[in-house]
């Protein structure tokens, strides 16, 4: 049979490099700000784009979606041609697809920075953004389906496996969660609420890292390093049983993030069943990896590469070990609300995607410049500065979660709290600063990284259109040998991309709809009230400035929080919330039953200065928004979309709802006015106090 000559397209997978590399860049350097923030809190710099409420999302987004998110695709578009010996189906997607995709990168961060944001983390980005990236996504879809079906190789090795349900997972986890009712070009409503939007949110939060940042990263590691090891993978069955059982367990997992929340028993005890079943195909799929370098461990030691691919598969089992054991109820009473969450994102953030773009990088770039390596003593120094870098981060969050926890729980011998919340945060701010040293230590080498591999591109001669030759797919596709039961689907794409989202669909249909359907699941309390336009408009100023990084609004049912916070919360009471603000993290205290503990004086200073009121606080000062007036023109939209989304308000009451928000208004400046402060009452301040005041205060409480 002749040989069909073609090229491939490796001016694509530059591109990605490149955009993988500079996204990265800016993200780090967000976290790291974000992490001095907490150190330093005069680098919020009293301006609304630079506080740590607006950055850390900016954070998050710029390393999971831009440098994760090029990196994924840059790999994928390097593998896949050659794994399907054919170039990519149109190049003409492919640019679609790059320049698509960094325009939703720049155009996101631009929205967070300008406090644009859903207020639901991983999904922060507005609904315009959201469809966006639905049609990228489809289009990067139709690309590597189209560079399927023309391949000249009848076998679809697992990488491939690993693609295909990455996209269809992606796809079915965006869509469900971002489904939003418009309020304005950048505004929105959460279609689901309370409950069922945490139910939602972390069902596509945790799920967004098993196939956003684990599944294509997976296919990677399955490619690149054989590839690097030169050796073939450990074992080809192993591969197999653990994309079909990590996909189906996988994304049953998310509510392990809502353990002792008002979310249903049933299905908190169902996240953590699936969460733990959830060791032996993580666990199978490192293991894999390692194997593959059995015999070749005297290169190890000498070859960057494969040190950074060693440490990123290590991190890669030590999160999915740890991470099933944070879903044990006895575990995640200590670790919940804490940095031990943050540690263990990072491990998997730093060491699994991050060590294993660099590794891909530094083995791939040479290749298409037909060069060598710049420096490899540079590579190797590197690994180390990237090494040292994740030691210092994460081992001082473990240590501040473990105080924290401690601390938070700590009773005297007469049954009173031993800790104000602000001596636990005066207690870790030094480990947060050790944070940020673990921070430039792991900069420190990705700008080295950048400066080996720009001189190695610069000595070498790029290669857009790499020849190849291969021989054209036969319309029958023979198996030579004993055929076994997985030879049938490796041969069709189109079947294995639809079994893979049945597989991915069967937890999520069953988790979520019980939660919508069985009313029994979300019991309603009488007294819990619709928020007046005041309160809504006072909401969405605390969701735009990123008060939910920090704050929790969810008590849960401990000795502890409820001496401190309260009466712990009820699912009912959460039932007007579009989207829900439970929170994951509490760097700040609790806010659930906030209304009326402190008078609206309060609320004023600690928002114009909060060393006033909590002398030593780390929290960013607010000037702007005693500067800024509410904008009433949205009240009445405000009003008829949560009608329409099911909240209560009486038939038009949208046309009066402003002279009810100006009364609130005046109530609110006219108690500030007999402390002497004196503000507008159109100012948004007022509107950020009367929802303060309002949290926590529908329902009776001891």
């Amino acid at each position: 049979m002749s040989l069909e000559k073609f090229a491939y397209d490796n001016r694509t997978v530059k591109w990605f490099a490149y955009a993988s590399i500079g996204w990265g860049l800016i993200g780090m350097l967000a976290g790291l700000w974000a992490a001095l923030a907490l150190v330093l809190p005069g680098i919020n710099l009293d301006f609304a784009p630079t506080t740590f409420g607006r950055i850390r999302p900016v954070h998050t987004n710029a390393v999971i979606f831009a440098f994760v998110g090029n990196g994924i695709f840059m790999g994928v578009y390097y593998s896949l041609q050659r794994l399907c010996k054919a170039r990519m189906y149109s190049d003409l997607l492919s640019k679609i697809h790059f320049w698509g995709w960094q325009a939703i990168i720049a155009c996101g961060a631009l929205s967070l920075f300008m406090g644009y944001t859903t207020g639901k983390e991983y999904a922060e980005l507005e609904w315009p953004l959201d469809i966006a990236i639905t049609l990228i996504w489809v289009v990067f879809g139709a690309n590597m389906l189209g560079t399927i079906l023309k391949r000249r190789e009848a076998h679809l090795y697992v990488a491939i496996w690993f693609y295909i349900g990455t996209w269809v997972a992606i796809a079915m986890l965006h869509i469900i969660n971002s489904f939003e009712l418009p309020l304005s070009f950048m505004k929105s409503y959460s279609w689901y609420a309370g409950v069922q939007d945490a139910l939602v949110q972390w069902w596509y939060g945790h799920n967004a890292v098993a196939f956003f940042l684990t599944t294509p990263y997976l296919g990677l590691m399955y490619y690149f390093v054989p590839k690097a090891a030169n050796r073939p993978v450990y074992s080809y069955r192993w591969s197999i049983i653990h994309f079909w059982a990590l996909i189906f367990i996988y994304i049953w997992a998310g509510p392990h993030h809502l353990l002792y929340t008002a979310l249903p028993e049933w299905a908190q005890s169902l996240g953590t069943v699936f969460s733990i079943m959830l060791i032996a195909p993580s666990w199978g799929g490192m293991l894999n990896g390692l194997l593959t370098l059995r015999g070749a461990w005297d290169k190890v030691r000498e070859d960057a590469i494969l040190k950074f691919f060693v440490v990123a598969l290590t991190c890669y089992g030590m999160s999915t070990f740890e991470g099933p054991m944070l879903s044990l109820k006895n575990v995640n009473a200590i670790s919940h609300y804490t940095d031990w969450t943050i540690a263990h994102v990072h491990v998997g953030a730093l060491g699994w995607n991050g060590f294993l773009t660099f590794g891909i990088l530094y083995w791939m770039l040479p290749r298409i410049f037909n060069t060598e390596l710049y420096n490899r003593k540079w590579a190797n120094t590197h690994f180390w500065l990237g090494t040292l870098g994740i030691i210092f981060y994460v081992i001082p969050m473990y240590w501040a979660a473990f105080t924290q926890s401690m601390m938070w729980k700590e009773f005297t011998a007469e049954g009173q709290l031993k800790y104000q919340f602000l001596e636990t945060v005066h207690t870790v701010v030094p480990m947060y600063a050790l944070r940020a040293v673990g921070g430039v230590f792991y900069l420190s080498g990705v700008i080295l990284m950048i400066v080996n591999l720009a001189k190695t591109i610069s000595r070498g001669t790029f290669v857009a259109d790499e020849a190849a030759e291969a021989a054209p797919l036969p319309k029958v596709i023979e198996v030579h040998g004993k055929a076994h039961w997985h030879n049938w689907i490796e041969r069709r794409p189109i079947q294995l991309a639809v079994f893979s989202l049945i597989v991915v669909a069967i937890g999520g249909l069953l988790e979520l709809v019980p939660t919508f359907l069985v009313r029994s699941n979300i019991p309603t309390i009488s007294s819990v009230k619709p928020y007046t336009p005041l309160e809504l408009h006072g909401r969405d100023i605390y969701i735009r400035e990123g008060c939910y990084t920090c704050h929790s609004q969810m008590i849960r049912p401990f000795r502890d929080e409820v001496a401190r916070y309260g009466e712990y919360s009820k699912a009912g009471e959460f039932v007007y919330d579009h989207p829900f603000q439970w929170g994951s993290k509490r760097t700040g205290p609790d806010l659930a039953r906030i209304g009326g503990k402190y008078p609206d004086s309060w609320h004023y200073n600690h928002m114009l200065d909060p060393t006033s009121m909590s002398p030593g606080s780390i929290m960013p000062r607010y000037p702007w928004l005693f500067e800024d007036r509410l904008d009433k023109t949205k009240t009445p939209a405000m009003i008829t979309v949560m009608r329409k989304l099911g909240v209560p308000y009486a038939a038009g009451y949208e046309n009066q709802a402003n002279a009810d928000l100006e009364k609130q208004a005046n109530e609110i400046a006219g108690s500030l006015e007999k402390e002497k402060l004196h503000v507008g009452k159109d100012r948004e301040i007022v509107a950020l106090i009367a929802y303060l005041q309002r949290m926590g205060k529908d329902i009776k409480t001891k």
